[in-house]
């Protein structure tokens, strides 16, 4: 009795997949969904931390991967594409996100945001965290290209040492209405970027 050696076919590379898939095989979707999902998910869990909200990203992020595919021009390698697709999506969702805005009392205007919002909802949830940890590496990079050293200065003191426009407008020899004009550009700055 002879034995019958059974070749095994080596996986079809990314760049396979993606030409079959091009060519409407779309049973090549399914494999390159089994080889990056599980990378996917990973990724999606560690910035959401919330099941219901990473499942449903994860579908998304693959909608997108699958719609946008004929986009990838191979310049770089598909992985990473697929990841730079996935934190497009998630960053996306937390842009579509509704923030609740809560009135301030008298009695609360003096307590600084951070823990005004810890006091209102809790620990952020990872979601919240990573939102405000995004803004602000943006707003950084804003600040440290779009700024003045004046208009720096000038944020400083009013929203990170919470000094009244009126003391910086003594302290600096400034009319107070020079500072709020400064600080207004410098806020409009930073929030675009």
């Amino acid at each position: 009795m002879a034995a019958v050696d059974s070749i095994v076919a080596e996986p079809a590379s990314d760049e396979e997949l993606i030409e079959r898939i091009c060519g409407n095989d779309y049973s090549a979707f399914d494999l390159l969904y089994e080889r990056y999902f599980p990378r996917v998910c990973g990724y999606v869990n560690r910035r959401l931390g919330n099941r219901a909200d990473a499942e449903e990203t994860v579908q998304e992020i693959f909608i997108n991967v699958f719609s946008s595919l004929d986009s990838f021009r191979g310049d770089a390698p598909f992985v990473a594409w697929v990841l730079g697709v996935s934190r497009r999506t998630v960053a996306s969702r937390f842009k579509k996100k509704q923030h609740v805005t809560v009135p301030l009392e008298d009695s609360e205007a003096n307590v600084p945001d951070t823990q005004l919002a810890t006091a209102l909802h809790g620990e952020p949830t990872p979601l919240e965290h990573y939102e405000c940890t995004e803004r602000i590496a943006r707003m950084e990079a804003t600040a440290r290209k779009e700024l003045s050293e004046e208009q720096w200065q000038l944020f400083a003191l009013h929203h990170l040492e919470h000094r009244p426009v009126r003391e910086i407008a003594r302290v600096l020899d400034r009319s107070e209405d020079a500072v709020k004009s400064h600080l207004y550009r410098a806020r409009k700055l930073l929030l675009a970027g």
